[in-house]
């Protein structure tokens, strides 16, 4: 059976850049489950590839049929903006020869966990000292044609709550991945996968 590794962590922690650097190992034979939003697509994004962009009414109809499996929805100075996994044609964990990958919060892993079952979705959790996040996130904003600073300073503040130690307890979350060099991270999560598939577990333990 397939297993879904639903990568988690605060803003600029290094999440996109491990998800694409995982999916180039052969090894790990992964396939990408891409979330949907409603938000405007950013400068260098594109759709059915770091999300699906829909609309409210597209969002409406697929909540209509039941396809909603985990929604998000954030009061951010531009408007409401929605975030959420979808039960389409991208997921068929009877397939034994491929997993799959996806970038989540706290919250859609938990919400994903419960749809599919605990055996089958495996946590990979980045960590990442506070301000090294936000010059990399300062950085990033910068670079783009209309920075959105206010929205960047409410994401971080919100990342404190969103992964409250308390709620990492309760999720059950041990293993934990502390990026300072993204070629050894992505070396670990990868042994750390390689061995949940072998073994059908993973251990509870912190790489550093």
């Amino acid at each position: 059976m397939g297993k879904i590794y639903c990568i988690m962590g605060k803003s600029s922690c290094g999440k996109d850049t491990l998800f694409k650097m995982l999916l180039e190992e052969k090894e790990l034979s992964l396939k990408t489950i891409v979330p949907y939003t409603t938000r405007p697509i950013r400068s260098g994004e594109r759709n059915g590839v770091e999300y699906y962009f829909c609309d409210e009414s597209e969002l409406a109809a697929l909540e209509q049929t039941g396809k909603v499996i985990e929604l998000r929805a954030y009061n951010t100075i531009h408007g409401v903006w929605k975030y959420f996994t979808v039960d389409d044609h991208q997921v068929d964990l009877g397939q034994q020869d491929h997993d799959y990958l996806l970038i989540g919060t706290l919250e859609a892993y938990l919400k994903i966990r419960d749809y599919y079952g605990k055996d089958k979705v495996i946590p990979i959790y980045i960590e990442v000292e506070d301000g090294v996040r936000l010059q990399r996130a300062l950085d990033r904003e910068r670079a783009q044609e209309k920075p959105k600073y206010e929205e960047l300073c409410r994401r971080f503040l919100a990342d404190a709550k969103d992964f409250s130690e308390e709620k990492i307890k309760e999720a059950e979350i041990e293993t934990r991945f502390v990026n300072q060099n993204l070629k050894e991270t992505a070396q670990n999560i990868k042994t750390y996968m390689i061995q949940a598939g072998n073994e059908g577990i993973w251990q509870d333990l912190r790489i550093f």
